[in-house]
């Protein structure tokens, strides 16, 4: 057990030691390059141009990244242990649906004009809009049941997604514009009172849903075999439930639609780590934060001066990396066959 201790420690201090990389990376490189040595004595000089930069622009896209990253990577962990399901990801219930024909009725609307948290506010509305419905839809007469709440949130995802187009049909090309912007994902929001409950939800939301580890870890055998192993099954996938709906509903209405971290990132720490929730959670969280880092990074600067939507950027690399590691795994399983 102490080996074992002593190899999640590693893990973790190598995870935090590749999220300062990411970070420092992401503080210096830009339009305007900043080295990293210089970075203390420009944050104290408030009149310098890189100040601006730094204090205005590339801080708080950090910070966002980190909250973001690893709030839908842990979602995803999540998520994929309680549906015992490798490709459910934070999306897959619906809530990305929900925040999206949100934040479209705000803009077609003209609520957005009103206040600059209209946008954020109207995506976490529909978000928790979608998730109430999800959830009601799927209680029954046993009670929760998973597999019926998985087919509802893709059905209320594809219903979400035609009322979007509808509302996009009937307004302007001005309006468009900002929806299909919004959707591809950006971490450009300078509210900072935004950032900073993000970053306090995200790492609220990681030390909350470590209450629930030994659970998580009984789910992976079945609900009915965690029920025998003396946990209330439908009590902590509610719970989780609740959880990971709040972290992705936060994310979509701050940052519009992210894919693909839920979805692979949690796969590939699972590989590294193992599957034990003690470490997969906070590996997850950390492996997020520095992916969504880096991914930002490249954003800005592969087209520079122009930038590029994040979403676009995790969708191609995340996607690569997913069918480059489902070729591997099939690889080794046929090794295996012939071994």
């Amino acid at each position: 057990m102490q080996q074992e201790q002593g190899r999640w420690a590693i893990y973790v201090l190598l995870l935090l030691a590749a999220l300062t990389g990411a970070a420092l990376l992401s503080l210096g490189m830009g339009e305007i390059s900043i080295p990293f040595a210089d970075i203390p004595r420009l944050l104290a000089d408030k009149e310098s141009t890189e100040y601006g930069v730094l204090a205005y622009i590339r801080i708080p896209r950090t910070l966002l990244g980190f909250a973001i990253g690893g709030s839908l990577s842990l979602a995803g962990a999540i998520l994929q242990g309680i549906y015992r399901n490798p490709l459910v990801e934070p999306y897959t219930l619906g809530i990305s649906g929900g925040a999206s024909l949100g934040v479209t009725f705000a803009i077609v609307s003209g609520l957005h004009l009103l206040n600059v948290l209209f946008l954020p506010l109207a995506g976490f509305i529909g978000a928790f809009a979608i998730i109430f419905l999800v959830y009601t839809l799927s209680l029954g007469k046993g009670g929760l049941s998973v597999n019926r709440m998985l087919l509802i949130g893709v059905m209320i995802s594809f219903i979400s997604s035609s009322l979007m187009m509808f509302l996009m049909s009937v307004t302007s090309a001005e309006n468009i514009h900002g929806i299909v912007f919004w959707i591809m994902g950006s971490l450009n929001e300078s509210n900072s009172t935004m950032i900073t409950l993000m970053v306090v939800l995200s790492v609220f939301c990681l030390l909350v849903s470590y209450l629930f580890v030994m659970p998580l870890n009984a789910l992976r055998l079945g609900e009915e075999k965690a029920r025998h192993l003396g946990f209330n099954a439908n009590g902590v996938i509610r719970i989780l439930f609740i959880i990971t709906s709040l972290l992705t509903g936060a994310c979509i209405s701050v940052a519009g639609i992210i894919g693909f971290v839920g979805l692979v990132i949690p796969h590939i720490v699972r590989l590294w780590v193992g599957t034990d929730y003690r470490i997969l959670l906070i590996a997850s969280f950390l492996s997020g934060s520095t992916f969504l880092i880096l991914c930002d990074v490249l954003a800005r600067t592969i087209i520079a001066p122009n930038e590029l939507p994040i979403g676009v950027i995790t969708g191609i690399v995340g996607g690569v990396a997913f069918i480059l590691l489902l070729n591997n795994t099939k690889r080794k399983e046929l090794k295996a066959r012939n071994a």
